[in-house]
């Protein structure tokens, strides 16, 4: 607790230090990726386009089976595309013991971790343990008797001069983008409302779907990721981009202490029902596996994939939201809602059916009697984002003002991958992350997993 408290208050620069004179080696040559136990198309993803810096070669530890199998035929798919094909050279070690395998032989300097989330804690603190960089998917932990785990991985990448970060998508989404960056402008959006339970100053909501299409193919899952124990329930899975963005948006390059900064008011759960047809659909599985039979019932399978928080961070009341269908309506995807509430503009993220699906941010008047005061201070400080994001315009609405957004702009989900890891590896060039980064990621995580204790009505 004492080290970590010197981490959050003085200890960046030594961090920084410790982390810049381990990597100095990579400064100076390619990075090399190690991947682990690829359970989750997102470890594909990270390689959907070439890195700069990072070496073609890349050295993927697993178990024999159809996860190893998919993940190579992504990769593959990347390789033989037709436009912009990527040139990865794959080299397989499976079997039993790939972990103990991955950790003899040090092929590379950082490894990547998405799949089974009830390991990834393991793997994560063996991994900093032994001195590599790690970059894993989220959620790093899905219990709240996981936490301390993470606190004390985090302690160890300090003391190894190592990098642990998550991949956090949804920051390089552009209309999230553009909503934060209007929300930093005092002339439009003022300070931001403290909100309350019942009108929370932000909501974020995020609808899911379990059929869908990845890299222009049907997405098959792998049985376990309908087990919460093992994939995590939903208050602990997406949510995780949803309480970064609040962070990321309202306390924008802040270092946010998970002991003081947040309190918990209320958290829920449910779940999606799925009939067996739906699961085979998704899986290719005929029967129930022997582990999800506990959440059987008169033939369906109940998935705790759905959940709400409600909690103060800072003073701030926000609201975070998922949900999971099965399938989305004929020419729809996943979903986003966001609403950041300003004593003079509230900045709204809407995809429905009116805006065909596409994520679209809207800039509307706290108050109807500012509405003219409103759109001079717009046009005042467009010119600012302008000349950060060119071709961002404004086109008046009935609520105030639609945010327009060349097309170029919308590189969707799956290249935000890429986008995540040529940052990371950035920082592994400069030897270190924003001071904030660390203990926002605690703060994060303390965020979900308390959320699940009071839903189960554990604490």
């Amino acid at each position: 607790m004492k080290a970590l408290h010197g981490w959050m208050a003085a200890g960046a620069a030594v961090a920084a230090s410790v982390a810049g004179c381990r990597a100095l080696g990579l400064r100076e040559r390619t990075v090399r990726i190690l991947t682990l136990d690829p359970g989750h198309f997102h470890a594909a993803l990270v390689q959907k386009t070439m890195l700069p810096g990072v070496s073609p070669q890349v050295h993927v530890y697993a178990p024999d089976g159809p996860e190893l199998e998919a993940h190579l035929k992504r990769i593959e798919s990347f390789n033989r595309r037709a436009e912009n094909p990527t040139r990865w050279e794959t080299v397989v070690h499976r079997g039993p013991d790939y972990l103990d395998r991955m950790l003899a032989d040090r092929k590379g300097d950082v490894v990547v971790i998405s799949g089974n989330n009830r390991r990834k804690i393991e793997y994560i603190a063996l991994c900093v343990r032994a001195g590599l960089n790690v970059l894993a998917d989220k959620p790093m932990v899905i219990e709240a008797s996981q936490f301390d785990q993470l606190r004390e991985a985090f302690e160890t990448a300090r003391r190894k001069g190592v990098l642990l970060y998550d991949i956090m998508t949804e920051r390089y989404e552009i209309t999230t983008v553009l909503q934060r960056e209007f929300s930093r402008i005092p002339e439009v959006f003022g300070d931001i409302e403290p909100g309350t339970p019942d009108r929370p100053a932000v909501t974020k909501e995020s609808v899911h779907h379990f059929s869908k299409t990845v890299a222009g193919a049907p997405l098959i899952r792998p049985t376990w990721f309908f087990d919460v124990a093992q994939q995590g329930e939903g208050l602990v899975d997406v949510t995780t981009h949803l309480v970064d963005l609040i962070q990321w948006e309202c306390f924008p390059d802040q270092i946010l202490d998970w002991r003081k900064d947040i309190e918990m008011l209320s958290a829920r759960r449910w779940a999606t029902v799925l009939t067996a047809e739906q699961f085979k659909k998704v899986t290719g599985a005929s029967e129930w596996p022997a582990f999800l039979r506990k959440d059987v019932r008169d033939g369906r399978l109940h998935v705790f994939s759905n959940g709400e928080m409600i909690y103060r961070l800072r003073g701030i009341c926000a609201k975070v939201s998922v949900i999971w269908n099965f399938e989305a309506p004929p020419g729809a995807g996943d979903t986003h809602f966001s609403i950041l509430r300003g004593r003079r503009a509230n900045l709204v993220i809407r995809q429905g059916v009116e805006e065909q699906w596409v994520p679209t941010l809207y800039i509307e008047p706290a108050r109807e009697e500012e509405r003219a005061a409103l759109g001079a201070a717009l046009q005042a400080a467009l010119p600012t984002v302008q000349a950060r994001y060119p071709g961002v315009s404004l086109s008046p609405v009935p609520n105030g003002w639609r945010v327009e957004v060349p097309k170029s702009y919308h590189v969707g989900h799956e290249a935000h991958f890429s986008q995540v890891a040529e940052k990371y590896f950035r920082f592994l060039k400069e030897g270190r992350m924003p001071a904030w980064e660390v203990p926002n990621m605690l703060a994060k995580y303390y965020t979900t997993t308390r959320a699940l204790e009071m839903a189960r009505g554990q604490r």
